[in-house]
């Protein structure tokens, strides 16, 4: 699909679509409790779609009616864990890198023989030392990666060993796998660990379903333990999954770019996801920030560059870069090395992208730099088949003298396929057209 922009101020107000990190991990958490959930959640996408298809592949049942998840537990044996009759399956996670990463020792965990494929990029995203871990503890899949992956066995419980600066949903699968292994089990992370919150939204989930998680860190060995009770999951009955602040920032970050404020309700101040520091780093730039209970606004003003970090908030890289392409100065946005592996390699087509439109933007090492300009061009780019470079491009449209083209603009699907809808609803001028 081709999105063909026409600049245009963006203005007014939206309700915040629901988190698909907190969806995937509910609806994984119920369909491991021990009854039925009805999982509240307004929107769905192609990477929750993978989840439930998953699940579902599993013997979960699910269904969605009037924006609520209905979920029926993988029916389990005490002894066996799931029912042989449901071994066996093939689980298609099609490009969601964290199906992949839950699923598999979910998987494992439940002995189910399963065989993972996937599309895109998926296919050839690292999954070591996870799988290691996953050998190492009683199951049997090849060592050398890839899809598709055949697992066998069932995982033992115990002590689970990774290094803090690998994927946290490698951390965050294991968790969500450790209360199926009927003894307790500890994960001991060795180092400063990347994307920390995001483990801590996988806590948050796992209290939500009766599983408490002790976190303890242990300085002079440089290691955060984690240790999960054997318990199982206990169903709430029903709960809601809260908004998504990583699609948020993208209209809050066009608030900081354009002439009007713009404002995302259905947003929690309290929340767990790092990307709510989307507001700190607007704030950092120069932006006026509103809050409410559950609500934020932000108002344009007078843009500085400044040197953050992306440790904590890869996500938000490609909309933070487009700030910095109108912000005065310089702005380094440093720790950016993980952005290779997501669904396109990040920091390369953050930086081709926004140079086609006219950004003063390169890449050292591990770092963004971006030098500021008062507006950009306009131009043609490639999305990368990359949801957050496509939805990245239109915002950086509304701060460009003349059109943008966005080839692969139907990437918006994977997690938020209403964003071109959105966009129309604040004013934004966008005509959609198939490829040629």
């Amino acid at each position: 699909m081709i999105a063909r922009i026409t600049p245009s101020q963006l203005t007014g107000s939206l309700t915040a679509i629901s988190s698909k990190s907190m969806a995937h991990r509910l609806i994984i958490a119920a369909a491991l409790a021990n009854g039925e959930t009805k999982v509240s959640c307004d929107t769905t996408c192609a990477d929750i779609d993978a989840t439930v298809r998953c699940l579902t592949a599993l013997g979960a049942a699910i269904t969605r009616r009037d924006g609520v998840y209905t979920v029926r537990p993988i029916p389990k044996s005490q002894e066996h864990g799931i029912l042989r009759a449901l071994a066996g399956a093939t689980l298609d996670c099609g490009e969601s890198g964290s199906t992949l990463r839950f699923m598999l020792p979910v998987a494992c965990a439940l002995g189910a023989d399963a065989t993972f494929i996937g599309a895109g990029r998926l296919k050839d995203r690292p999954l070591s030392p996870l799988t290691d871990e996953l050998v190492a503890a009683g199951c049997d899949m090849p060592l050398e990666g890839g899809l598709p992956l055949t697992a066998t066995g069932r995982l033992r419980p115990g002590r689970f060993e990774l290094p803090g600066n690998v994927s946290s949903q490698y951390i965050s699968g294991l968790l969500l796998a450790c209360p199926l292994l009927g003894r307790p089990s500890e994960i001991h992370v060795h180092g400063a660990i990347e994307s920390k919150p995001y483990i801590d939204l996988t806590i948050q989930a796992l209290a939500a379903f009766g599983v408490p998680v002790r976190c303890d860190r242990d300085r002079t060995r440089d290691v955060t333990v984690y240790r999960v009770g054997c318990e199982g999951y206990r169903t709430p009955s029903a709960i809601t999954v809260e908004g998504d602040w990583s699609n948020a920032a993208f209209w809050l970050c066009a608030g900081a770019m354009g002439a009007n404020p713009i404002t995302v309700r259905g947003l929690s101040m309290t929340s767990a996801q790092g990307d709510r520091n989307i507001l700190a780093a607007l704030s950092l730039f120069g932006a006026r920030i509103g809050r409410a209970t559950d609500m934020a606004t932000v108002r344009p003003d007078r843009l500085r560059g400044y040197e953050m970090s992306a440790r904590d908030i890869p996500d938000l890289v490609p909309i933070i870069s487009a700030v910095a392409a109108v912000a005065e100065g310089t702005t380094r946005i440093r720790d950016c090395a993980r952005l290779r592996l997501k669904e396109s390699d990040r920091l390369e087509t953050c930086a081709s992208e926004l140079a086609h439109l006219g950004a003063n933007i390169r890449i050292e090492g591990d770092d963004l730099v971006i030098e500021g300009v008062d507006s950009l061009d306009g131009g043609v780019v490639d999305a990368h088949n990359d949801h957050r470079i496509a939805m990245m491009a239109a915002i950086a449209a509304t701060r460009c003298t003349g059109p943008v083209v966005i080839h692969g603009a139907e990437a918006v699907a994977k997690s938020y396929p209403d964003f071109f809808l959105h966009y129309r609803q604040l004013g934004g001028l966008v005509d959609l057209e198939k490829e040629c």
